[in-house]
């Protein structure tokens, strides 16, 4: 079954004809690693999800970069303000590994909203599964000490470790590479 597909079943029904329609509009998209989805201040407005491989999100900020997000196979993803703003971006995407994802474009999307009820509460529950891992997220950076972040990383993303480098790991967690080797120590 398409990657895509199978993961917006997840968040509902789609009935046959939807789901043929669907075909038709999703595209694949390979990358190597290194290679970038999307740099800031780029455009790109397309839902995809990863059939296999990696990517990361950051901000860069001089010569410093920020991970905000990594994502792994069958993860749902797409720069919130170019997707639903149509604006420039101001994160960007990079391939850690070789990618091959799926994607359908917005204007698709909104297309399919539009006609379908079903394809817009599998819309609208993929908004909200994104809220509440963004609420998380801020909850655990502004709360948790740096050993309760490590953890709750390895919970929630398990395979990471063997995956990611440490540096972008500590990024990730917001905290530097000293403090990640000694939490990881513990």
């Amino acid at each position: 079954m398409n990657p895509l597909i199978k993961q917006l079943k997840k968040y509902g029904n789609l009935a046959p004809e939807i789901e043929a329609e669907l075909h038709g509009k999703i595209k694949i998209l390979k990358k190597h690693k290194g290679d970038f989805l999307l740099k800031k201040g780029q455009i790109i407005s397309n839902l995809f999800v990863i059939e296999i491989g990696l990517v990361r999100s950051f901000y860069q900020t001089g010569q410093r970069e920020i991970n905000l997000w990594f994502g792994f196979e069958n993860t749902i993803l797409g720069s919130v303000i170019p997707l639903y703003f149509n604006q420039p971006s101001i994160e960007n995407i990079q391939f850690l590994e070789d990618t091959i994802l799926y994607y359908i474009s917005q204007d698709d999307l909104e297309s399919f909203y539009k006609s379908s009820q079903e394809m817009n509460t599998i819309g609208r529950k993929i908004a909200e599964e994104y809220c509440a891992i963004l609420e998380e997220r801020s909850f655990t950076l502004q709360t948790q000490t740096a050993d309760q972040r490590y953890h709750w990383f390895l919970k929630n993303q398990p395979e990471a470790l063997q995956r990611i480098s440490l540096g972008h790991i500590s990024s990730y967690l917001g905290i530097s590479q000293e403090t990640l080797s000694r939490v990881r120590k513990k």
